[in-house]
């Protein structure tokens, strides 16, 4: 009796530790890649080097916050990265004006109505897959890959495979600020990194405090128990589409702010590390299980990964191969955690 009085405390100690290392896998990551990585370059270690790597997960970030909450949904939005591109091509020609042939004019709207535009674009296409899913009843992977390539398509179109260059704008044309996105700072911060902050927090007050945050758990968990307990199921499946979309043309937008220029070629497998960040953080692919917190210390992962590795000058190919090895192992312990049942709908 006195045997296993002593033995089973510590074997709990145990589980609770493994418990502890198997939920917090993504923050032990992100801290044991500084490490390594200031360990082996002195410039990795430093708040300018963070606060760019900083801006350049932000993009990613954006993406994998739109994916959360499709894949909370128990769906997978693969075009993502094709609506990044369609979002900048549409801002990128906004900027260079629309030009009115019956009028004989050329409109050069300013950036905030360049914005505003585009965000439609992004939740237009987003609301496409949304209706295709919920109401057609078409596979998520069928039509998220059908809208992928439609809108990388209609990109192409668009531009006939060149890309748009010079989006500063013309002070005399009153369309000037559109690099304001991926150059200024507030605080010494990149105002990448507050809007990231900013969707970030905002997502994660609508998930935990919000009746449609407890909606698209539900249905993300059991869609038919959802649906008979009063969920608007189809509802919030589109409207998550629609986020994903609308967060797709922000991504967009701060990509072509950053390299002020936009091509139809942009964001090219972003939806891959969208997935992987989502994944990476702990959600699960069947959906209803998954929070911001761990989303976002997913995109810093990889994020922080794939520039220490170019930093200590690792070949590109050998970044790929990292990155999917880093998956493979988040997955692998999304099926420890989760065990390997699959979600009734």
């Amino acid at each position: 009796m006195s045997a296993t009085t002593i033995a089973t405390p510590a074997k709990g100690r145990q589980l609770n530790i493994g418990r502890l290392l198997l939920e917090g896998r993504a923050f032990f990551a992100l801290i044991a890649i500084i490490v390594v990585f200031s360990l082996m370059s002195p410039n990795y270690f430093s708040v300018g080097n963070f606060l760019i790597m900083s801006s350049q997960v932000a993009i990613y970030g954006i993406l994998s916050i739109g994916m959360l909450l499709v894949i909370l949904n128990g769906g997978i939005d693969l075009s993502v990265g094709s609506i990044l591109a369609l979002s900048g091509v549409v801002a990128g020609a906004l900027m260079q004006g629309v030009e009115l042939d019956s009028l004989g004019v050329i409109l050069y709207p300013p950036v905030w109505a360049v914005v505003l535009l585009t965000l439609c674009v992004g939740a237009a296409v987003g609301a496409v897959n949304g209706v295709l899913i919920a109401i057609f009843k078409v596979p998520p992977f069928v039509a998220t890959l059908g809208v992928m390539y439609v809108a990388r398509g209609v990109a192409l179109l668009m531009t006939n495979g060149l890309t748009y260059n010079n989006l500063r704008g013309t002070e005399a044309l009153g369309n000037t600020g559109f690099n304001w996105l991926g150059f200024n700072r507030l605080g010494g911060i990149p105002i990448s990194v507050i809007v990231l902050g900013t969707i970030a927090i905002l997502s994660g007050l609508m998930l935990a405090r919000s009746a449609f945050g407890r909606w698209l758990y539900a249905s993300g968990g059991n869609e038919r128990a959802a649906e008979l307990s009063g969920v608007p199921v189809k509802r919030v499946k589109i409207t998550v589409y629609m986020v994903s979309g609308m967060l797709a043309a922000v991504a967009g937008l701060v990509l072509a702010s950053q390299l002020t220029s936009a091509g139809p070629t942009a964001g090219t497998t972003y939806e891959l590390t969208a997935i992987a960040a989502v994944v990476i953080g702990g959600a699960a692919l069947t959906g209803g299980r998954g929070n911001v917190r761990g989303t976002m210390l997913g995109a810093f992962v990889i994020g922080f990964l794939s520039a220490g590795l170019v930093i200590i000058g690792v070949s590109s190919y050998w970044q790929t191969v990292f990155t999917g090895a880093v998956i493979v192992l988040a997955v692998l312990m999304n099926s420890l955690q989760y065990g390997s049942g699959t979600r009734k709908g």
